[in-house]
């Protein structure tokens, strides 16, 4: 199958893409090239030659022969999102919006987009599918719109599908370390502290990248009948952690870590959530990793690479710093486009 796969340089993105080739997909890689600063450890021969162009910039002749299109690329930091909302919406909504639609015009048969269990911002109890969605974040809304504004585009000829994934963990060569587990992880490694500044009640699926990817790659070989306009929450029912839960975790895999905790209060989300119906769809479709299992590959990665404190807090792993950067040195414009030099 030819696929288009927009952020391939990301943090998912450089996972999923080697998965995809040796799925024996021609794949056609897109991204901007925001990240390439931040590089954490090299797999040879598994990296895709990428087209580098904005989505707001993707254009129908891109799409020519392409079968499917899984869209990954979106501006994926809370903070940035509150400081500039108008941005956040232009890229992560109107983009995404425009790309499915365009898609579906070029004879895209499917359209895979990476939405966020953050939709369901704050529940009591467990939530699935069927829940009412309560975004608390401009990112949060974003993945909420699209999943409204794409949804109605699904007919005999066009099978979206939204994945809401729990909050991923886990190595990348292309690192974040501005997500739950793997930021305790690298503290974990560099201070070998985790100071909580709360008490760490809330709740948070977790799952892996390459759980993430391995969903991918299911719904892709899926019937179109089966995933034609369907929502599916991806992680597993053992993975609902509370952050306190992850903290522990990793200060126990990382030799010599003290953890402690702060009052109750800050972060009001919380949600747990039911992954049923991905099980019950795509069959075979479990998660392979967990918060534990994680937390060692994670620890082995940094004794490999001798992770430092300065990468780990320097911009090239952090996505506001580095976009920051980019916007204060005058490389990107107000919009995140890049400037000439």
């Amino acid at each position: 199958m030819k696929v288009l796969v927009t952020g391939t340089e990301g943090y998912l993105g450089s996972v999923l893409a080697p998965e995809l080739l040796r799925d024996g997909h021609d794949l056609v890689a897109v991204d901007t090239g925001y990240y390439k600063a931040g590089w954490l450890y090299n797999t040879p021969g598994t990296t895709p030659r990428t087209l580098a162009k904005d989505i707001r910039h993707i254009e129908p002749d891109d799409l020519d022969g392409v079968e499917a299109v899984v869209h990954m690329a979106e501006l994926s930091n809370d903070p940035l999102g509150q400081v500039n909302p108008g941005l956040t919406k232009a890229v992560n909504h109107a983009g995404s919006v425009r790309l499915a639609t365009m898609a579906k015009a070029a004879g895209v048969s499917r359209f895979v987009y990476m939405s966020s269990c953050s939709v369901y911002g704050v529940a009591d109890g467990v939530v699935d599918e069927h829940s009412p969605v309560d975004p608390q974040t401009i990112y949060a809304e974003c993945k909420a719109m699209v999943e409204r504004d794409v949804r109605p585009l699904a007919d005999d000829g066009f099978a979206p599908t939204f994945l809401r994934n729990a909050t991923a963990f886990g190595a990348s060569p292309r690192m974040r370390f501005d997500i739950v587990l793997n930021n305790l992880a690298g503290l974990a490694w560099t201070t070998k502290k985790i100071v909580m500044t709360s008490d760490g009640t809330p709740w948070r699926p977790l799952v892996h990248a390459l759980d993430i990817a391995k969903a991918i790659r299911m719904t892709l070989a899926a019937p179109a009948d089966a995933v034609r306009g369907q929502i599916f929450n991806v992680g597993s029912d053992e993975q609902n952690y509370q952050v306190r839960q992850i903290a522990e975790i990793v200060g126990d895999v990382f030799p010599d870590c003290e953890v402690s905790f702060g009052p109750p209060g800050g972060d009001n989300r919380s949600y747990r959530v039911n992954f049923d119906r991905i099980r019950e769809v795509l069959p075979g479709y479990e998660c392979d990793w967990n918060a534990r299992r994680g937390a060692e590959q994670l620890l082995a990665i940094f004794a490999s690479v001798d992770l430092d404190e300065a990468s780990f807090s320097g911009r090239g792993f952090t996505r506001l710093k580095q976009l920051e950067y980019l916007m204060r040195t005058g490389q990107v414009d107000d919009d995140l486009f890049w400037r000439q030099p």
